[in-house]
């Protein structure tokens, strides 16, 4: 296909990022297949393990969350783990072939009394030769600089959607809130991690807007996580959306993101998230096809399902997918599974 976007452009126009999704199908995902080889090695695959290490009783009101305290999902709030049950299932996730451990806890904003804990884990993690990433909402820059110091490669904190569609999310937190968090985490040294959420009955426009958002920011994210909605009972948008299945994003438009995230940004590892316990073999290979490199591996998300590492292993050997262990590759550990 010959085409090569500059690296570290963060200059994109929304009207080239909806021109990207308006061409037809095949031409897209073959101009993004092309585009990831030329930034990414072919047919590797990196196993990330997300715990949730303090669940429920998050003061937000994000309407597709049933950790938060508006949501009526049935979930009780949790106190944060111990450190060494973190470690215990780190541990877990290494043996079963995760490069990556994500630590999430239900906060709007950590605490000092939790900072030590947290310190702690990161520290204890990261000396198992785990990437190491947390999502504890927002920072301050003092908070931000600790986490680097204790060893922190990736932050999370997703922007979810639009600038536009924000506020129909959301209404506890602005975007702006959202990039201080941003600007903080790169101030400190650490990798960003940050995507958003599709299907929450956005327009494409919406979409167009979202990524727009994420590839001019100052640097792209390192590590751009895509989840498909999964409606939950009980949560504002999972009420709303359960009776309507046309808002859903359907695995055809799903697909079109991912490619045109990976074209727009393509050093950023782009990682298939939540939903993809109801995608097909097919979907998720054109995910792959398209320019998605990482995934959640495990039976759980935080509080939702997940494929699971028998189906993962089962579908990585359909497609010849090896996995990748930080900077070096271990086909073994998608086997031993």
């Amino acid at each position: 296909m010959n085409f090569v976007p500059p690296i570290g452009r963060t200059d994109w126009t929304r009207d080239e990022i909806a021109d990207l999704f308006d061409l037809p199908f095949l031409d897209l995902v073959a101009r993004a297949h092309d585009v990831h080889v030329r930034h990414h090695p072919e047919n590797e695959v990196q196993l990330s393990t997300l715990l949730s290490i303090k669940t429920g009783g998050c003061a937000e009101d994000c309407g597709y969350c049933s950790q938060s305290v508006s949501a009526d999902s049935g979930l009780k709030a949790e106190k944060l783990m111990d450190a060494g049950a973190v470690l215990d299932a780190a541990r877990e996730a290494k043996a079963a072939g995760s490069g990556r451990f994500c630590m999430g806890a239900a906060w709007r904003s950590p605490k000092e009394r939790d900072m030590p804990a947290l310190l702690q884990m990161v520290a204890e993690v990261k000396a198992l030769g785990l990437e190491t990433c947390m999502t504890l909402g927002m920072l301050e820059g003092d908070q931000a600089e600790r986490l680097a110091d204790a060893g922190l490669d990736y932050y999370n904190h997703n922007i979810d959607t639009s600038p536009e569609n924000y506020a129909n999310v959301i209404t506890t937190r602005t975007f702006q809130d959202r990039l201080d968090t941003l600007e903080r985490v790169r101030a400190a040294g650490m990798n960003v991690c940050c995507g958003g959420i599709l299907g929450m009955g956005e327009s494409r426009a919406d979409r167009v807007g979202f990524l727009h958002a994420l590839a001019t920011l100052p640097e792209a994210p390192q590590s751009v996580p895509l989840n498909a909605l999964v409606p939950i009972a009980g949560t504002v948008l999972g009420d709303i959306l359960k009776d309507v299945p046309s808002a859903r994003i359907d695995d055809i438009e799903f697909i079109r993101t991912v490619a045109v995230a990976r074209i727009v940004m393509p050093e950023s590892m782009v990682r298939l998230s939540a939903g993809r316990e109801s995608m097909s073999d097919s979907t998720q290979a054109l995910c792959f096809m398209a320019g998605a490199n990482s995934i959640f591996t495990g039976d759980r998300l935080l509080t939702t399902g997940n494929a699971g590492g028998n189906a993962d292993a089962v579908l990585f050997d359909k497609l010849g997918l090896i996995s990748m262990q930080g900077d070096t590759v271990r086909a073994e550990a998608i086997a031993a599974e």
